[in-house]
């Protein structure tokens, strides 16, 4: 009789049955678990519930329950709140849910008849980038070149690195180098940075325009996982006409018809009058008249 009384059951709904099989937690760090309670006694009975959560999180799930006689009740834990990016990839915990018998239809029991049950959470391997194109110093003129540091920084919980490259833009007379292409020699561990710098150049007849230069990288890691993670950044480049040429190169600012010089043997203007003054002060000398 005393065995009837206390048939009851604790369990958790596990993935395929397994015990052994972790519950992965989302990328926005929650996960939701079942767990049941099975009354095979002849009594209802009155429970009360406690959890042991771990990574910190936050719970959502019933404090206490009642669970008639030969019945069968399921109960959800709500598990949420948990940075997954401030854990390494594929961490595993232990959480448990604890049940504890705090009457029995009705009547307070002072045996508290208690079970617990325990399960796995693991984290979840994020890849995850962010790019930064630097905004230029100033403009650059057409027939010249402009570097833009490019930094790729490793947002995800994984070691991570650069699989793809795609530089476009909006200019038709702009080109850009392989500068970027260091970005996919090396691993990016999580949180790290990588930079390197891309030239771009605007030929000599480029017009005087704004353009618009788009980076876009893709996560390796995400691409061999069957995923897709791809992330860009944009800036505006300047282009102005391109710088005036100095004299002697072939353009001096002379006229094309060469000056006419005319010469002449009279004397400067000057001398003339000189010499004009010169006789004038010459005493006069009269003539005086035969008879």
């Amino acid at each position: 009789m005393a065995q009837n009384l206390d048939a009851w059951d604790l369990g958790i709904m596990y993935l395929g049955d397994d015990s052994e099989t972790p519950f992965e937690i989302s990328r926005d760090g929650a996960v939701r678990i079942e767990f049941f309670v099975e009354n095979s006694g002849f009594v209802e009975i009155e429970l009360e519930f406690v959890y042991d959560i771990p990574f910190g999180a936050d719970h959502d799930a019933p404090e206490s329950a009642t669970v008639a006689a030969g019945s069968n009740e399921t109960f959800d834990l709500k598990v949420s709140g948990i940075d997954v990016f401030n854990f390494e990839a594929r961490q595993e915990d232990s959480f448990s849910i604890t049940a504890t018998v705090i009457a029995r239809q009705g009547v307070p029991d002072p045996l508290n008849s208690q079970q617990s049950e325990e399960g796995d959470l693991i984290i979840p391997t994020i890849h995850d980038l962010s790019i930064d194109v630097a905004d230029p110093i100033g403009s650059m003129n057409a027939g010249t070149d402009i570097i833009l540091r490019v930094s790729v920084t490793n947002t995800g919980n994984v070691q991570d690195k650069v699989g793809d490259i795609e530089v476009s833009d909006d200019c038709p007379l702009l080109t850009t180098d392989n500068g970027l292409d260091s970005l996919m020699m090396d691993n990016i561990g999580p949180g790290k940075t990588k930079q390197t710098d891309l030239k771009a150049t605007a030929s000599e007849s480029h017009p005087k325009r704004h353009c618009d230069i788009t980076v876009t990288v893709a996560s390796n890691g995400a691409m061999n996982s069957g995923e897709s993670v791809v992330v860009s950044d944009e800036v505006r480049v300047s282009v102005e006409p391109p710088l005036k040429e100095s004299e002697g190169d072939g353009d001096s600012g002379e006229p094309d018809d060469p000056l006419e010089v005319v010469s002449s043997n009279l004397p400067a203007p000057s001398v003339l009058i000189l010499i004009l003054s010169f006789i004038a002060a010459l005493p006069r000398v009269s003539k005086r008249r035969l008879v």
